[in-house]
């Protein structure tokens, strides 16, 4: 793996923001030809530093006006039963995000349904009824403080004494 240096911070910095920016958009914003933008995107693609490109879509827009938090806890602690659980949440739509925890639940997923009713089917016919799981505790968002807005962009510490070109945001398109 090559060394991240300023560009490459900046090419993902405004990626990041835009996925849609063509190589003549981004060499603009960096200040490099479009051909090394380019060669500068493919490798970050090639090395996994850009792991996908997609469309943030509302939810509300799309009638999933629910957003819930759930916290489960499995039945026994052992890895077959941690693997079953990863299936289960691995085939089910409505779980935008699963983080495993420490500390007293083993599990937090971030649910999207349409309503109560949704929500209630999810939990009571999906979740509960799995040999997996235990214990269900579910916490209804009423508000976004703060939504996903992206990685931090920071200079590596290898990169500490060279200075790195200023990272301007670009206005969000929607």
């Amino acid at each position: 793996m090559d060394a991240l240096d300023g560009y490459d911070l900046k090419i993902l910095s405004h990626l990041q923001t835009d996925g849609r920016l063509t190589n003549n958009e981004l060499s603009e914003l960096v200040a490099l030809s479009p051909s090394q933008c380019s060669r500068r995107r493919a490798r970050l693609e090639g090395e996994g530093f850009i792991q996908t490109y997609r469309a943030h879509l509302n939810r509300q827009k799309l009638g999933l006006d629910l957003l819930v938090v759930i916290a489960v806890t499995l039945a026994t602690h052992n890895r077959d039963n941690a693997k079953r659980f990863a299936r289960l949440v691995e085939d089910l739509p409505e779980v935008l995000e699963c983080f495993s925890l420490t500390g007293e639940m083993d599990y937090h997923l971030k649910v999207v349904t349409r309503d109560l009713a949704g929500l209630s089917h999810f939990v009571n016919d999906i979740l509960l009824p799995h040999e997996s799981v235990q214990h269900v505790k579910t916490s209804i968002v009423l508000s976004v403080l703060k939504d996903f807005g992206g990685i931090p962009i920071q200079k590596p510490a290898r990169l500490k004494d060279r200075p790195a070109p200023a990272v301007s945001r670009c206005p969000s398109g929607g």
